[in-house]
């Protein structure tokens, strides 16, 4: 039997072998030059900054001085930490209870797609628009009592953090077999037990992950802090006040002629690549979890 259904194969051509080997070999060298940009960056990174890190830099503030030692990081660190940290508490909620809705109650309505309509549209809107939006509507308004303040550039964030927690959890969330809704419906349950009890427990790891990629996303972006919180030296818990941030921090630097504060800029943005790679590595250690489970 095998050997007829062996005959029964044709052979593959030269042909058709030599396009398989050509089309690799494209693919192959498409690879190679996507990745090169990447090396380069990560490579320039390195060398440029590596030499800037040492305890004092992770311990000591910008203080401002021209001539002498311009101080660390330790203030944009924490106000970063602090600023995404909070943009993480308004988008994160917001997101997946938006993405509830789509999935659970509203589905196929015309209300439904008119969100999902506006959510790919923030999806695609420029980081400096959603600044400048916090800025007229907020600082220059003195909501809060002060003009630039550190929780309106987390809102800012939350702004562009906000359709990407909402896309990737409502994957998610129709991911979850409908039978497991359905069974317990079946049993007695109410639809708010069967979302908390049922639905978002099973799509748990799956909600960690869209959710560090936002914020990892947030992490990195500039323009919104600069419209919002304006930048400052001292390290503060205050997020009523002027904060500095990494972002911030590396504009600022890049822009003086001393080599010692640019030099400072290149740690600075090593560390800041250092902290989206951790968050993007704890995403990918939580999602293979998931897929293994």
């Amino acid at each position: 039997m095998s050997e007829i259904s062996q005959a029964a194969i044709p052979p593959i051509s030269g042909r058709r072998r030599r396009t398989d080997n050509t089309m690799r070999g494209l693919l192959l060298v498409a690879t190679l030059v996507a990745l090169v940009p990447l090396v380069l960056i990560i490579y320039y990174l390195l060398y440029k900054g590596l030499s800037s890190w040492s305890s004092s830099f992770f311990t000591t503030d910008p203080n401002g001085e021209f001539f002498g030692n311009p101080g660390g990081v330790r203030s944009a660190i924490l106000g970063t930490l602090e600023i995404v940290a909070l943009a993480t508490l308004i988008s994160v909620p917001i997101g997946i209870g938006v993405a509830l809705y789509l999935t659970e109650y509203g589905k196929q309505s015309w209300f439904a797609n008119l969100v999902r309509y506006f959510i790919d549209v923030m999806t695609g809107v420029p980081s400096i628009v959603f600044g400048l939006f916090i800025y007229i509507v907020l600082v220059l308004g003195k909501v809060g009592g002060t003009g630039f303040a550190g929780w309106k550039g987390s809102v800012a964030l939350a702004l562009l953090m906000l359709p990407i927690v909402t896309r990737s959890s409502e994957v998610v969330l129709l991911l979850v077999p409908g039978s497991l809704r359905e069974a317990a419906l079946a049993l007695g349950a109410p639809r708010w037990r069967v979302v908390t009890r049922i639905v978002l427990p099973t799509a748990r790891t799956g909600l960690v992950t869209g959710s560090l990629l936002a914020i990892a996303r947030g992490m990195g972006e500039t323009a919104p802090l600069l419209f919002t919180t304006a930048g400052a030296f001292a390290v503060t818990a205050n997020l009523n006040q002027q904060m500095n941030a990494l972002p911030l921090q590396i504009y600022n630097d890049i822009l003086s002629p001393r080599a010692v504060v640019v030099s400072r800029a290149w740690g600075a943005a090593l560390t800041l690549v250092a902290l989206v790679l951790i968050l993007n590595l704890v995403a990918r250690a939580v999602s293979r979890r998931s897929s293994m489970a």
